[in-house]
């Protein structure tokens, strides 16, 4: 694959950076869907799991996607959009767990999600920081490795994690026979996951470096996040002649609004409040499943942490437990 050839960053602007993040993940999905497509028993949209009972129907004023257009697709944000809460937040969970995590990795996390509350925005520098601390978790691990973890982890959540309407979203535009792809900041190796329980057609993830199948702790191009996630969907529509025009796309953040702007057909689902103005100002579709709760709004640079505290806290209840017995 040709992204992923290119994988030292030196020197690359940050729009270089951005846009080589977009092609390897078109690059990866594609491999992944030319693999499934080859695989006994699998393909398009299939997801090889047992059947489960049907979604609930989409609310009848969206937009109805045209039956058995090749030019057409969907594309889903994960975290507060198909998901409740974010993915990174279970696996840091899972991950902890397992012991991948010290009590300085807690510490730090606990500060950054506080900031996010305190300020409500992303600090730059804490996303960068615990994407360093990721990379330097799974560096020199086989990606072969990492990959039955995230099995493990996300096979009990996902159920339990859907939102309803949009799960109804996801299956009207595949009765419609589109391709449907989810579109996350998280590591691809859970994005597949996510979006084969799901039947999506595949998904378009953070992708990290690996040499021989390990884990070198950097990542190809950067986090797939905001404008990266355009150019990602803008590489897989060259990839598979799909006319943005005529596709749709979802998400909860402002920071997808540039993802949003590209396709004809964009919704806002479960929005946080700048994603609701610029919605309300453009005339877009807004769906909210919240059920008059607003959802917690989780950064990227602490949701791992707050999975960390989560299992430290189970950890502690153990404990106390075990010694009261």
């Amino acid at each position: 694959m040709a992204a992923l050839r290119r994988l030292h960053q030196a020197g690359r602007t940050s729009t270089e950076r951005t846009a080589l993040a977009g092609e390897a993940a078109a690059d990866a999905a594609a491999a992944d869907l030319n693999r499934r497509a080859v695989a006994p028993g699998e393909g398009r949209g299939a997801t090889g799991e047992p059947k489960r009972p049907r979604p609930p129907k989409a609310p009848v004023e969206d937009h109805t996607p045209t039956p058995g257009d090749p030019q057409a697709a969907a594309f889903f944000d994960c975290d507060n959009t198909i998901l409740r809460g974010a993915a990174i937040f279970y696996l840091g969970l899972g991950l902890y767990r397992r012991r991948f995590f010290t009590r300085r990795d807690v510490a730090r996390f606990a500060w950054q999600q506080a900031w996010f509350r305190l300020h409500g925005t992303e600090d730059p520098t804490h996303i960068s920081d615990a994407q360093d601390t990721a990379l330097a978790l799974v560096a020199g691990m086989h990606t072969a490795d990492l990959e039955q973890i995230c099995e493990e982890i996300f096979e009990p959540v996902i159920a339990e994690k859907i939102w309803p309407g949009t799960r109804a979203l996801v299956q009207m535009h595949l009765d419609a026979g589109q391709q449907v792809w989810l579109v996350t900041a998280a590591p691809q190796e859970v994005a597949r996951i996510i979006a084969r329980r799901l039947g999506m057609t595949g998904a378009l993830g953070t992708v990290a470096e690996t040499v021989d199948g390990v884990y070198t702790g950097r990542l190809v191009g950067g986090l797939l996040h905001g404008p990266a996630k355009a150019a990602a969907v803008g590489a897989l529509a060259r990839r598979e002649g799909l006319d943005l025009a005529r596709c749709a796309a979802f998400s909860d953040s402002a920071n997808d609004i540039p993802m949003l702007t590209l396709v004809g057909h964009p919704y806002v689902v479960n929005p946080d409040a700048a994603l609701l103005r610029h919605a309300r100002a453009r005339g877009w579709r807004v769906r909210d499943f919240r059920r008059g709760r607003r959802a917690a709004r989780i950064g990227l640079p602490a949701a791992a942490g707050l999975g960390v505290l989560a299992g430290a806290a189970a950890a502690a209840v153990a404990v106390r437990r075990k010694q009261r017995a």
